[in-house]
C-alpha cells in the first residue's frame, strides 16, 4: 500500500482527482470529550458563565467542516452538501460528539468530519476551561464513510 500524498520523490502532493467521477460521499466522525461530571452537569443544563455551549460548538463543527481545506493542507475544497454534530452524555464525564457531512463530489469527506467533530469538541474546551482545567479530548475517528472507489467502511469496535 504505497500513500496517496507523497508523489514518486517522496514529497508532499495533492492527490489529482480530475478523472475521478462525482458520487455521494458521506463520513461520520466521532470525538469523546473527558471533563468532571459537575462540568458535564453544567454544560447539558446551561448553566456554564459562557453561555449555552451546545449551540454554539454545533456550529464551530460546521463551520470547521465548511473550512477544512483551509486548515489541512492537502484536502481539497468540497461542495458540502451536509454538515451536522449531535451530542450525547455517554457517562457523567463524557460527552460524546458525531459529526455527519455528505457531499456529491469526486473525493471523501471523512477529513470534514473528523474537522466537524475535532471543532465542535475543541469549542467545548474553550467554554468550560474556565470552570474545568482537566478537559481532554479522546477517542477522535471515522465512524463510517461510504461512497467512492474504496467503497464502504464502518468502524468496528477494537480497531486501531
Amino acid at each position: 500500500m504505497s500513500l496517496t500524498h507523497v508523489d514518486e520523490k517522496g514529497k508532499a502532493s495533492m492527490v489529482d482527482v480530475s478523472g475521478k467521477a462525482d458520487s455521494v460521499r458521506l463520513a461520520q466522525a466521532v470525538a469523546h470529550v473527558h471533563m468532571r461530571p459537575e462540568t458535564l452537569s453544567l454544560i447539558m443544563e446551561g448553566g456554564l458563565p459562557k453561555g449555552e455551549v451546545l449551540p454554539v460548538a454545533r456550529l464551530a463543527g460546521i463551520m470547521a467542516a465548511k473550512r477544512t481545506s483551509d486548515l489541512i493542507p492537502l484536502c481539497h475544497p468540497l461542495r458540502l452538501s451536509h454538515a451536522g454534530v449531535d451530542f450525547s452524555a455517554i457517562s457523567e464525564s463524557v460527552l460524546r460528539i458525531v459529526a455527519e457531512v455528505t457531499a456529491v463530489d469526486s473525493t471523501g469527506v471523512e477529513m470534514e468530519a473528523l474537522t466537524a467533530a475535532t471543532g465542535a469538541a475543541l469549542t467545548i474546551i474553550d467554554m468550560c476551561k474556565a470552570v474545568d482545567k482537566g478537559l481532554s479530548i479522546e477517542g477522535v475517528r471515522v465512524l463510517k464513510k461510504s461512497g467512492g472507489r474504496s467503497g464502504d467502511y464502518v468502524w468496528q469496535e477494537g480497531e486501531a
